[in-house]
C-alpha cells in the first residue's frame, strides 16, 4: 500500500504530538511525586513523622489521597523512595567502574560519585537529601526501615562485586565481606555527620569522602 506524502507528514506529526504529550505527562507525574515528597518531609520535620497524617500531606499539595497512593503505598515509602533511587545509582556506578579496579576501591569511588552528583544537582535536590537524612536520623521506625533497605542493597552490591571478581557469591564470602566493610565505613561516616548535625549535601559529601579515605588507610594499617 502506498502512503501519500500528505498522509506521511500527518502521521509523523501525530507521532511527534503523541511523544510530546507523553513527555508532558511524565514531567507532570514527576512534579507531583516530588511535591508530595517535599511536603511530607517538611511536615515530618515540623510535627514529627508519627504525628503527620497522609491527609495533611495531600492537603499541603492540594491533591487527593487517591493521587498519593498512586505514587506511594505508605508514609514510609515517601522517605524511602528517594533513598532507593540513590541506591540504584550506586549499584549502576559500581557496575560501570573500570574492570581492573579493586572492588573496595570501586565501591568507595562510586559512593563519592553519588554524593557529588547530589551535591551538584541543585538546591532542591540538596535540600531534599538534607531533609531525608534529618527525618531518618530522628525517627526510630525509619532507622529500622533504612537498615532493612541497606541489607537488600548490600545483597545486590555483593552480586556486582562477585561478578567483578568472577566468583559465586553463594560459595565465596569475599564479596559480602567487601560490601560489609564498605557499608560499615559509610554508616560510621553518616552517623558522624548526624552527630555533628551536618546535613547539607556538599558538606556531607566532603566529610564522607574524608571518612572513606580514613577507612581505606585504617584497613591498610590493620592488615
Amino acid at each position: 500500500m502506498t502512503v501519500a506524502a500528505g498522509d506521511g507528514r500527518a502521521l509523523s506529526e501525530a507521532h511527534a504530538l503523541s511523544g510530546t504529550l507523553d513527555g508532558l505527562r511524565e514531567r507532570k507525574k514527576q512534579r507531583t511525586r516530588l511535591a508530595l515528597i517535599d511536603a511530607a518531609l517538611d511536615l515530618f520535620l515540623a510535627k514529627g513523622y508519627e504525628a503527620t497524617t497522609i491527609d495533611e500531606i495531600v492537603a499541603a499539595v492540594d491533591v487527593s489521597q487517591r493521587t498519593f497512593f498512586r505514587y506511594f503505598a505508605t508514609k514510609e515509602d515517601v522517605v524511602m523512595d528517594t533513598m532507593v533511587q540513590y541506591d540504584q545509582i550506586m549499584v549502576e556506578a559500581v557496575a560501570a567502574r573500570p574492570p581492573g579496579e579493586k572492588p573496595l576501591a570501586a565501591l568507595f569511588a562510586s559512593l563519592r560519585v553519588v554524593l557529588q552528583n547530589i551535591a551538584e544537582s541543585g538546591p532542591d535536590e540538596s535540600a531534599r537529601f538534607r531533609k531525608i537524612h534529618q527525618v531518618v536520623e530522628t525517627t526510630p521506625a525509619l532507622v529500622h526501615a533504612h537498615m532493612a533497605r541497606h541489607k537488600e542493597t548490600e545483597k545486590v552490591l555483593a552480586g556486582v562485586v562477585a561478578r567483578r571478581l568472577g566468583v559465586d557469591p553463594e560459595t565465596d564470602l569475599r564479596p559480602r565481606l567487601i560490601v560489609a566493610f564498605h557499608a560499615a565505613s559509610v554508616r560510621v561516616a553518616f552517623e558522624d555527620c548526624a552527630r555533628h548535625e551536618v546535613w547539607d549535601a556538599p558538606t556531607v559529601a566532603a566529610r564522607v569522602g574524608e571518612n572513606i579515605t580514613l577507612a581505606q588507610e585504617t584497613l591498610r594499617d590493620l592488615i
